[in-house]
């Protein structure tokens, strides 16, 4: 009963699909955060965003910039972008980042053209969701 229990977790774990480097470009846009799972299960979701995240990556470098999106469907922003870069390593994708006082990695385990999560070292998983634009104008 042990080994057929071994063998099931093995079979599932190699059928879970894994994020291909030919998807990254999918992760250039907005986004918005849709919930976070802490590492005992817990989960915290986010309704309402006040700021998106815009990504824009070439090749394997690029930046992420929090945004404020406004009602007539522009944006509010500062020159502030947090650079990064991927790294592949044991069939993973790793977004990594370092600024002047920090750095750190999010592995990247879901990415569609509708959503993405990631999962820091610390055990929490972000998943985010495309962000689509308010435009209401008079």
């Amino acid at each position: 009963m042990k080994k057929l229990l071994i063998i099931c977790f093995i079979f599932l774990a190699s059928c879970s699909s894994k994020v291909d480097k030919k998807q990254l470009h999918q992760l250039n846009g907005y986004w918005e955060i849709k919930e976070v799972t802490f590492k005992d299960g817990a989960k915290k979701e986010y309704s309402i965003n006040s700021t998106v995240d815009y990504i824009q990556l070439d090749s394997l470098k690029g930046f992420r910039k929090k945004m404020s999106p406004k009602f007539n469907g522009t944006f509010e922003t500062s020159n502030d972008a947090e650079p990064f870069y991927i790294r592949i390593s044991n069939d993973s994708i790793f977004m990594s980042y370092t600024n002047n006082s920090n750095a750190w990695e999010e592995v990247l385990t879901k990415l569609t053209e509708e959503s993405f999560s990631v999962k820091n070292k610390e055990g929490l998983t972000y998943q985010y969701i495309r962000f689509e634009p308010i435009n209401i104008t008079p």
